[in-house]
C-alpha cells in the first residue's frame, strides 16, 4: 500500500469522523475526533473476535506510518506556523516574560519533579525503572500540546489575557520540551559519564537560540519578498514555501524546527507586517489557507492519536501506572507553575486562580505521544507509552471537555 492510499484513507477517515462529530456531536474537533476514533477501534477490537478483517487493516496502515516523524519532522512545523499566525502578537508582547518563563523554566521544573514522583511511584507498584528514563517521561509529559489547547481554548471561554499566557507557552515550550528530551535521552542513550556539562549547554543552546535565529531570518525574508509584491496568490506561496524550506534548513542546521516556525508566524503575523506587507485580499488570503491547513491537519492528527491504541502493549499495571500518573502529572504542573505566577502576578494583571485554570487548561496531545513512540526497548519504552497514552487522553476528553465550565465557574466566584 503506496503512501497516497495511507494518506487517502487518513482524510476519508477523519472527513467522515468530522462530519459524524460536526452533525451530532457537536463536540470541539480536537475532543469529537479522538473520541470517535478510540471508540471505533474499541470497535473494531470488538468484532475482531468474530471477523479480524478489519482490525488486521487498521493495523497495517499504522505499521505504515512512522508517527514520530510525521508530527516532530513535518506536521509540527505547519500546524505550529499557523497558530503563531493566528495569535494576537499585541498581547503576547505583553505576556513575553510570563510566557518565557513558563516555557523554560516550568518545563525544566516539571521535567525534573515528574521524574522524581514517577520514580518513586512505579518503586510502589513493583515497577523497577532507572532514575533517567522516568526523567525522559518528565521531558516528554510536561510541554503542553498548542495543537490540543488552541482550538479547545477558543471555545472554552478563556479570558483573552490568560488565554495568549497558555497558548503562549504551548507554542513555546513544545520547543523547548522537544530539547530538553533530545538532551536528557542523550545522556541515557550515552551514558552520564560520556557526556560533559559543556556538550548539554551545547546542545541545548544551538537548538534553542538557533532555532529562534532561524525563525527571526525566515520571517523577515518572507515579509520583506511579501512587501515587495502584490499578488496574493503568489504571497500564500512564499508563506508556504518559507515553513518546508525553514523546516528542511533547520533539519539540517540541527537547530529546533518547532521554535523557527513559532518565531517565522509571529514575525508574519504580527500586526505591523500585516499593515505595511499584505493587502486586504492577501491578509484574507493567507489567514485562510493557513486555517484550513490547520484543521486539516489537526483532522489527521487526532485520529491517528485514536489509532495509536493498536501498537500498546496493555498490561496490567502498566495501565495502573498510567492511571496513578494523570493526577502526579497534574500536580508537578501546577507545583511548577506557582513561582512563576507568584513572581508575575503584582505586575501583570492575572485573572484569579490562574494557576489552577493554566493546570487544567494545559493539555498534553501528539507530541507527548510522538516522543514516547521514539523511546528504545531498553528505555522502558511500552510501559511509558502506555503511561502517556492514558495521560493524553485523559487531558483531551476529561479536561478539554470541562475546562470551559472551570472557567465559568471560577468567573462567577
Amino acid at each position: 500500500m503506496d503512501y497516497f492510499v495511507i494518506a487517502s484513507i487518513l482524510v476519508l477517515i477523519s472527513a467522515v469522523f468530522g462530519y459524524i462529530n460536526v452533525r451530532f456531536l457537536k463536540l470541539p474537533n480536537t475532543i469529537g475526533l479522538m473520541l470517535i476514533t478510540i471508540l471505533f477501534t474499541l470497535a473494531v477490537f470488538a468484532l475482531s473476535y468474530f471477523d479480524d478483517t478489519l482490525l488486521n487493516a487498521e493495523r497495517f496502515i499504522i505499521k505504515q506510518i512512522d508517527f514520530k516523524a510525521i508530527l516532530l519532522d513535518v506536521m509540527l512545523s505547519f500546524l505550529l506556523f499557523a497558530g503563531a499566525l493566528h495569535t494576537n502578537f499585541e498581547q503576547l508582547k505583553v505576556q513575553r516574560w510570563p510566557v518565557l518563563v513558563f516555557a523554560t523554566f516550568g518545563v525544566l521544573t516539571s521535567t525534573f519533579l515528574v521524574g522524581i514522583v514517577m520514580f518513586y511511584m512505579l518503586q510502589l507498584i513493583g515497577l523497577d525503572v532507572q532514575f533517567i528514563y522516568c526523567l525522559l517521561f518528565g521531558a516528554l509529559i510536561s510541554p503542553t500540546d498548542p495543537i490540543a489547547v488552541l482550538g479547545i481554548l477558543k471555545k472554552a471561554g478563556v479570558p483573552k489575557k490568560l488565554e495568549t499566557k497558555i497558548v503562549g507557552e504551548s507554542l513555546f515550550n513544545d520547543g523547548v520540551g522537544v530539547v530538553v528530551f533530545l538532551t536528557i535521552y542523550k545522556i541515557a542513550d550515552l551514558g552520564i559519564d560520556n557526556v560533559s556539562t559543556l556538550e548539554v549547554a551545547e546542545l541545548f543552546g544551538k537548538e534553542v537560540f538557533g532555532g529562534i535565529v532561524l525563525g527571526l531570518i525566515l520571517g523577515w525574508i518572507t515579509y520583506r519578498a511579501m512587501r515587495s509584491i502584490n499578488d496574493y496568490d503568489i504571497e500564500v506561496i512564499i508563506t508556504l514555501a518559507a515553513v518546508m524550506a525553514g523546516t528542511v534548513i533547520a533539519q539540517k542546521l540541527h537547530v529546533s524546527a518547532p521554535l523557527a516556525m513559532v518565531t517565522a508566524g509571529l514575525v508574519v503575523g504580527n500586526d505591523t507586517v500585516r499593515n505595511s506587507a499584505m493587502s486586504e485580499t492577501t491578509e484574507i488570503y493567507v489567514d485562510k489557507f493557513w486555517e484550513l491547513i490547520d484543521i486539516l491537519l489537526n483532522t489527521i492528527l487526532f485520529v491517528l492519536i485514536g489509532m495509536e491504541m493498536l501498537v500498546l502493549s496493555v498490561e496490567g499495571d502498566y495501565l495502573i501506572a498510567g492511571l496513578l500518573a494523570i493526577p502526579l502529572v497534574l500536580l508537578c504542573r501546577y507545583t511548577s507553575l506557582l513561582l512563576p505566577i507568584n513572581f508575575f502576578k503584582k505586575r501583570l494583571d492575572f485573572v484569579p486562580k490562574t494557576n489552577l485554570i493554566m493546570t487544567w487548561g494545559g493539555l498534553r496531545g501528539g507530541i507527548s505521544i510522538a516522543l514516547a513512540l521514539g523511546l528504545t526497548e531498553t528505555m522502558e519504552r511500552d510501559l511509558f507509552l502506555v503511561i502517556t497514552y492514558v495521560v493524553v487522553v485523559f487531558s483531551i476528553l476529561v479536561q478539554g471537555m470541562t475546562v470551559g465550565k472551570l472557567v465559568k465557574k471560577v468567573e462567577v466566584k
